[in-house]
């Protein structure tokens, strides 16, 4: 079982110096059934589109990846309490507004590949990616609107528009290279941070859970939200699309700013700084080579590396105070699972998330 496996987490995690190793399965053992159910709802939901929209949806809703989403909601739900029916709705409900996300930015970033298959925007072009994500945004409100109390669909729609603010936040500075870090994580927790703590509070909110239990599970999701977002933007730079099964490079093309940029900017030499500025303004795939080296010289894959580690372990900080439970311990792995894909960075084997 997992929980003897993490028995050695019942130590301070600051006492821990490298991550222990676990497959993804280990991380989402106790919430396998869950998730194998939230699958089956989410594909229900596509009966609810007209006919001609369908197979645009079940396209979108069909490549779910790891369920990342669901999976945080459901160790929050098992940490706090019992998993019941009203729990795969809402994640449901999380991972539809997820997908949707997914649709948008692969417009916005013109990415061809995703999960390892054509995007939305690549099959059927930008204007029905665009309407597509609309549809489920909506859906995802009129299925938070059916629980009983007001409070989930607030707590969604609340999400959801900081989820959108972020983005546009970040639409709104591409190629401001004079973006300052505490801008940058903002928009970080905003755009990603902020649905990893949706699915944790509901989760646990779900399951009855008090004010504390509450507000400590929502502080975990905004730290794993926003370490998982770092690393991503260090998979954009670092990755390899083989292994991550997506469009990379989209950041750069796109003039996005990342921390691994930020902190490659910052420690560069007035000279330096001047030449990689003119790459990046009117960035050209030619100068690839030249922008890898300086990033690489200049330790910002460490640091970005550390910065995730960093962020994983405000993560830890904020379960300690859950009772013990095989869900606890899922959420241990998952910050432990992070980090390792983080490690991995740079190295010619690597596993997406």
């Amino acid at each position: 079982m997992l929980a003897t496996e993490l028995s050695r987490l019942s130590i301070p995690a600051a006492a821990v110096a490298q991550d222990p190793a676990f497959s993804w399965k280990e991380v989402v053992t106790s919430a396998e059934p869950f998730l194998r159910s939230v699958a089956e709802r989410l594909a229900e939901q596509i009966q609810s589109f007209d006919p001609e929209i369908a197979p645009f949806a079940e396209y979108a809703l069909s490549n779910q990846g790891k369920q990342l989403r669901p999976a945080l909601l459901a160790l929050c739900a098992g940490a706090t309490g019992r998993i019941n029916d009203s729990h795969i709705t809402a994640a449901v409900v999380v991972e539809m507004v997820h997908l949707a996300t997914l649709v948008h930015d692969d417009v916005m970033d013109e990415a061809k590949i995703r999960r390892g298959r054509p995007t939305m925007a690549a099959h059927w072009g930008n204007e029905i990616s665009v309407l597509l994500g609309d549809c489920l945004f909506a859906h995802a409100l009129k299925l938070a609107a059916s629980f009983p109390t007001t409070e989930i669909c607030r707590a969604v729609s609340a999400a959801t528009n900081t989820v959108c603010s972020g983005e546009i936040l970040q639409t709104q500075s591409r190629k401001n290279f004079e973006l300052t870090r505490e801008q940058y994580f903002k928009m970080l927790q905003m755009k990603t941070g902020e649905l990893f703590a949706l699915s944790c509070d509901l989760g646990a909110y779900l399951s009855g859970a008090g004010f504390h239990a509450r507000h400590g599970l929502r502080q975990f999701g905004l730290e794993i939200g926003t370490a998982y977002q770092v690393f991503d933007d260090c998979v954009d730079v670092f990755g390899s699309e083989a292994s991550v099964g997506k469009s990379l490079g989209t950041d750069l093309a796109t003039g996005k700013v990342t921390l691994p940029i930020l902190l490659l900017l910052e420690n560069a030499v007035p000279p330096e700084r001047a030449r990689l500025l003119s790459l990046l303004r009117d960035w050209n795939t030619s100068s690839w080579e030249e922008l890898l080296n300086a990033l690489l010289t200049r330790d910002a894959l460490s640091a970005s590396k550390q910065t995730v580690h960093l962020y994983l372990q405000n993560a830890r900080e904020a379960l300690w105070k859950l009772p013990e439970s095989s869900s606890r311990t899922g959420l241990f792995a998952l910050t432990h699972y992070i980090g390792q894909q983080t490690d991995a960075l740079g190295q010619i084997a690597q596993n997406g998330i």
